[in-house]
């Protein structure tokens, strides 16, 4: 008998607002533990509107006056009890202070002792090859080494097997020279791989291939498909679900 996939995110008509802009339509989503999900569309498609909504980063409650600035969500989020995530950013921040403690810090604030907190930092540096720069500045590093940092610091806050563990992450590689997206995507498949569920932005569809087990593709705010990955690049059996998608895949929206 098959066991039950635990389901983490089921959003149903779920819009966001800013102002009088509508980022995020009406989205109907499931993401299971396990998937690598991919969000593709063009820039504005709302591809990190509907990350910063599974990160609980926009609420309902905010008052009138700040929704045009923070967002306001309107539908259903339902997410896994056990669900604990952490997000990635583009560019992500770097405090003005040693590789080591930029890692820690989460750990720290989450009420781990600081020396053990360090100990685990520089476990996590280890595993993304940084450990060598543990007591460097840590905004004096690439943006490629900055990424990795950002990516231990996500996964020693994410090394609890007994948690639904996700990782969102938003253009993870966007700007980086070919060397630094081989070893970013390299740590997101070493991270998946020990049962971490992904989501991530990206307009590099060769790095969708390379990663991805399922596909969601946005226009406009719209979630206009949602399908596995060989599906998705499938033209006969996307076009049957979003001609919108197909369109787009073979460069014809701009």
């Amino acid at each position: 008998m098959t066991p039950k996939t635990t389901t983490l995110f089921d959003l149903k008509a779920v819009s966001v607002r800013f102002g009088q802009v509508e980022a995020l339509k009406n989205a109907d989503l499931q993401i299971l533990q396990g998937q690598r999900v991919a969000l593709i569309g063009s820039n504005g498609s709302g591809k990190s509107t509907l990350l910063r909504v599974l990160n609980g980063l926009m609420s309902s409650k905010n008052s009138q006056k700040s929704r045009q600035k923070t967002g306001f969500v309107e539908g259903i989020i339902q997410t896994d009890a056990n669900l604990r995530q952490a997000m990635l950013f583009q560019r992500p921040h770097m405090l003005r202070m040693s590789v080591q403690a930029n890692v820690a810090m989460g750990l720290w604030l989450a009420g781990t002792g600081w020396a053990e907190s360090k100990a685990r930092a520089l476990e996590a540096l280890a595993r993304v090859g940084l450990q060598t720069e543990a007591t460097r500045s840590a905004k004096t590093l690439s943006q490629g080494q900055q990424q990795r940092v950002a990516l231990a610091r996500a996964w020693v806050c994410l090394s609890d097997a007994a948690q639904q563990n996700v990782l969102l992450l938003d253009e993870p590689t966007a700007s980086m020279d070919p060397h630094a997206k081989r070893e970013v995507e390299a740590l997101m498949h070493d991270f998946a791989a020990q049962s971490m569920t992904l989501v991530f932005s990206s307009h590099n569809l060769g790095q969708v291939k390379r990663l991805a087990t399922h596909v969601a593709y946005l226009e406009h705010g719209k979630l206009l498909a949602h399908l596995p990955v060989e599906d998705f690049f499938d033209s006969e059996k996307l076009c049957a679900v979003s001609p919108e998608a197909d369109a787009f895949l073979k460069g014809e929206i701009v």
